[in-house]
Formats: C-alpha cells, structure tokens, sequence
C-alpha cells in the first residue's frame, strides 16, 4: 500500500512540476509505472493528468495576478518565451491550449491564457483534453511496444 502511494506521489509530483518551469520529465515516470505493471493504467493516467493540469493552473493563475511583474528575474516564463507565446495565442486562440503538452511552448501559452484573461472553466477543459491526451497516446505507444 505504501509503495503504491509513493508511486502515485512522485507521479503527480513529476507531472505538477513538468507543468511549471521546474524542469521535469513525467514522461519517463508515467512510462516506468506502466512497464512496472504494479498500478492500474486508468489510475496511473488520472494521477499523471491531474498533477500537469494543476501545475498548468498554477500557470494560468501566475498570468491572471501577477502578470506586472512579468520583467522580474523570478517570474516562470522567460520573456521571449512569453512573446511566443503570446503571438501563438493571439494568432490561434483558445484553441492554442490544445497544445498546452508540446514542450517549451506548453507552458507559456498557460501563463498568456491567464496573462490574457481566458475564462477559467474553458481553460480548464481544454488543457486537461490536451494533457489527457498527451498521457493516454505516450501510454498506448508504452503498452504497444510491450
């Protein structure tokens, strides 16, 4: 019982900071619990996707209240990477959350969707369908290569 918590823990830990600037690969531990075959898959993806979803809402909520002080050493996206972002965002919309998952753009665009005041519930959905996503085609190719 322990054992399975830490899994789940450093499961959700890995995949809340891979979605914040701390640098994180989720990825291979999603990937090493699958191949390990001690968690339930739908289990393993829920915790996977909670932990990124929220770590992105520490983003959008980064954006949404402290955005003046974008120029601070300390602020999570650097501003070339806020730029990018920015034009990704203003060119695609909302529908550039789809892409909250890509790395180095990802992150971004949910600090610009908060920076741009994009209702929360649209967010919500649309960066949980992109990072489910994410999570569920990396398990299928894992399990497909089994």
């Amino acid at each position: 019982m322990i054992t399975a918590l830490a899994a789940y823990l450093a499961l959700f830990l890995a995949a809340f900071l891979a979605a914040t600037i701390v640098p994180a690969q989720s990825e291979a531990v999603l990937v090493a619990l699958i191949l390990a075959g001690d968690q339930p898959l739908a289990t393993l993806l829920l915790v996977a996707t909670l932990g990124n979803v929220l770590g992105s809402v520490v983003n959008w909520l980064l954006g949404r209240f402290i955005e003046h002080f974008r120029d601070r050493p300390w602020f999570p996206v650097s501003r070339d990477k806020l730029a990018r972002a920015e034009v990704w965002y203003r060119r695609f919309g909302i529908w550039s959350l789809l892409l909250s998952w890509v790395p180095i753009i990802g992150d971004p665009l949910t600090v610009v969707a908060g920076v741009l005041r994009t209702p929360f519930p649209i967010f919500l959905l649309l960066v949980t369908i992109a990072k489910a996503g994410r999570y569920i085609v990396l398990a299928a190719l894992t399990l497909g290569f089994m």
